[in-house]
């Protein structure tokens, strides 16, 4: 007598998914702490450049960015991901997600940077120049240190939502956090339970940068 055997395609949510949603949220963290490192320190020399050369920049290097500011990061990361196998250059997800979030960081951090230039007021810079400082003094002593002050909470903002916009990638077959959310939805048919523990991992991840902007906001007012 022939015995049938069960296939099951769905089970319940275990404790060893939470691993395995810690090992996407590892990857989201990786990703985007190169994207926002990397994006930053771009951004800065971005928005300096802005500044320093306004007519210039707004029509050449301003107009790339405001490319990558305006067109929606989902299609960036399609368009980026598909265009270097036709050159003949194919691309890993990782890869090609890391350098479109990290130019669509600078991007971003350019606009914010060239704020807080602008906000150092003329006078103050005079004053540092009628002291014997060049150029680069200015800048490193009165500029940098008053104006990235003045725009470090936009800043934080900025990092917030590009730790968040990382979800995107998973478009490309990158398993971050939200890809793997949706691989357990799929095999679980526990949507709510999924998604909550990812919202926390997702929480655990910012949690963390806003502590400690504002500790140093605090530091800095006090």
């Amino acid at each position: 007598m022939e015995q049938s055997t069960a296939v099951v395609f769905f089970t319940g949510f275990q404790l060893r998914d939470i691993w395995y949603l810690a090992e996407a949220a590892g990857r989201t963290l990786l990703i985007s702490i190169i994207s926002i490192t990397v994006g930053s320190i771009l951004g800065c020399v971005f928005g300096w450049m802005l500044y320093s050369s306004k007519w210039l920049g707004a029509m050449t290097l301003g107009l790339v960015l405001d490319a990558f500011r305006s067109v929606p990061l989902i299609i960036q990361l399609i368009l980026f991901f598909n265009f270097f196998p036709i050159i003949g250059v194919p691309l890993d997800p990782f890869t090609a997600g890391t350098f479109v979030l990290t130019i669509y960081t600078a991007a971003l951090v350019a606009n914010v940077v060239r704020g807080g230039i602008e906000a150092v007021g003329i006078p103050m810079r005079r004053s540092s120049r009628s002291l014997g400082m060049s150029y680069w003094q200015d800048m490193r002593y009165v500029v940098w240190p008053i104006g990235l002050r003045a725009v470090f909470p936009a800043w934080v903002g900025v990092a917030l939502g590009v730790m968040k916009d990382s979800s995107l990638v998973s478009v490309l077959g990158y398993v971050e956090l939200l890809r793997a959310s949706q691989i357990l939805i799929t095999r679980t048919q526990e949507p709510f339970i999924v998604l909550a523990v990812a919202g926390a991992f997702y929480f655990a991840l910012s949690y963390p940068l806003s502590k400690f902007s504002a500790r140093l906001e605090g530091k800095w007012q006090s």
